[in-house]
């Protein structure tokens, strides 16, 4: 018997407790207890044994998982062995009617439910704070001008403030997107071997389904597998919006461009042989950390198709997938908070790098500005190519070259307008609105 395999460093115990051992046999115990209540209200438990079984439950603790441990080496079968320790702790006859028309599936897919209900709801809190804090970040730098980059190059310029605001849009959509997936997985089974209740009233699964603030759905002998998968696809995906975050602050840093740093703490030491060292380590964590919730979910992927009614081929896997995906979410999410939280912001770089270009930035101004004027676009294009290219081999100012050549033919009050750089960014505020409004 094991817990979650996620490594420590990455494990925030709030969240490793719910895949903990003592709380996955608290919960298996709790959905026996209710079923057996819930056959008692039908008249097939007798009363006083329901009590019994309430009054006389294990007390579920490291000792508890250690018996179930012990007996599994006899049964070879885990949820077996945990009904073996429970009736024997809690003694005959009444003990007899733990289980009583249950299958394993019964009991454990409604955990995993229960479970990752309680594990979205944690990963759901992490998020809202992390979007806070990526708006909070976008509306600081609003009017921090930059340029835009396309291919890695030089393109025209943007805000700094509207690039995050795109980035908390996304989270928004991700929060959508785990939204769904929770009310997917948020589900009771109890239903018996093939789906059928030939064994329970579908009365008992509905009390349970109310007491746990489940769903119950029709199934076979298990819930079906899209819905985890959903889940991990959730998860994939807010993985992946942090490392589109962290890829963009990852190349920000570097030392040519310099624009955006992580926080440094006091003592930190960015490499061990090298001390100037100032590494984007929590970018690097995240991007890689990423990988491993999307290769989670072609696991899930896989895991939907099972033989006829069931088998257990998904058992294996999701033991380790769905704890793993739910504890990296929680942590990049945690982690990536801390890094926007810390996040260093060099706007007088970013005017700087705008503007190493001589001017050239701005040249689909000057392009339209020229077709505008009667030129065609090929002899448009053609004539400011040559000239941002003289700009940037010469370090010219583009301006004074386009102000030189009398193929032009702009006013000055034209190429003032044109090498405007408050009207180059006035409408990125767009964005701004789309947050304000709560569009996706």
């Amino acid at each position: 018997m094991c817990g979650p395999l996620m490594i420590e460093r990455y494990s925030l115990p709030e969240m490793a407790e719910i895949f903990s051992d003592v709380s996955k046999f608290r919960r298996y115990l709790e959905i026996e207890l209710l079923a057996t209540s819930a056959h008692c209200e039908l008249g097939v438990v007798p009363r006083d044994h329901a009590q019994i079984c309430r009054d006389r439950a294990p007390k579920v603790d490291s000792e508890f998982v250690t018996a179930v441990s012990e007996r599994e080496r006899v049964t070879d079968h885990d949820v077996a062995a945990f009904v073996d320790v429970v009736q024997q702790q809690i003694g005959m006859p009444a003990g007899a009617w733990i289980h009583h028309g249950l299958t394993s599936s019964d009991v454990v897919d409604t955990a995993w439910c229960w479970m990752l209900r309680d594990a979205a709801t944690l990963i759901d809190n992490a998020l809202v704070n992390f979007c806070e804090a990526v708006v909070a970040l976008a509306e600081k730098h609003r009017d921090t001008v930059m340029i835009g980059r396309t291919h890695g190059m030089h393109a025209e310029p943007t805000t700094f403030g509207a690039k995050v605001a795109l980035w908390a849009l996304q989270l928004r959509r991700d929060r959508d997107r785990l939204d769904a997936a929770t009310k997917r997985i948020a589900v009771c089974k109890l239903s018996g071997a093939v789906g059928t209740y030939s064994n329970i009233d579908p009365r008992v699964e509905l009390s349970v389904a109310k007491a746990l603030g489940l769903q119950a759905v029709p199934a076979t002998q298990v819930i079906a597998r899209d819905r985890h998968a959903e889940y991990l696809w959730a998860c994939a995906s807010i993985g992946t919006t942090i490392e589109t975050i962290a890829v963009e602050l990852r190349h920000l840093q570097r030392t040519e461009v310099n624009e955006v740093r992580e926080g440094f703490t006091s003592g930190q030491k960015g490499s061990s042989a090298m001390p100037h060292k100032r590494n984007p380590i929590s970018s690097e964590t995240l991007t890689g950390l990423s990988r491993v919730l999307r290769a989670n979910l072609q696991v899930g992927l896989q895991d939907v198709a099972l033989w006829h009614e069931r088998d257990i081929s998904h058992s294996s896997a999701e033991r380790i997938v769905l704890p793993d995906s739910s504890m990296l979410a929680y942590y990049m999410l945690r982690r990536a908070t801390r890094l926007i939280t810390n996040l260093e912001v060099d706007s007088a770089q970013m005017l700087k790098n705008l503007h190493s270009k001589h001017g050239v930035v701005f040249s689909q101004s000057v392009l339209l500005a020229l077709v505008t004027s009667g030129m065609s676009r090929d002899d448009a294009y053609r004539l400011v190519q040559e000239l941002a290219g003289r700009a940037v081999t010469e370090e010219s100012q583009f301006r004074e070259l386009l102000a030189a050549d009398t193929r032009i033919g702009l006013t000055s009050k034209q190429l003032d307008e044109i090498f405007d750089l408050k009207k180059s960014v006035k409408h990125t505020n767009r964005v701004f609105e789309a947050l304000a409004s709560k569009q996706l």
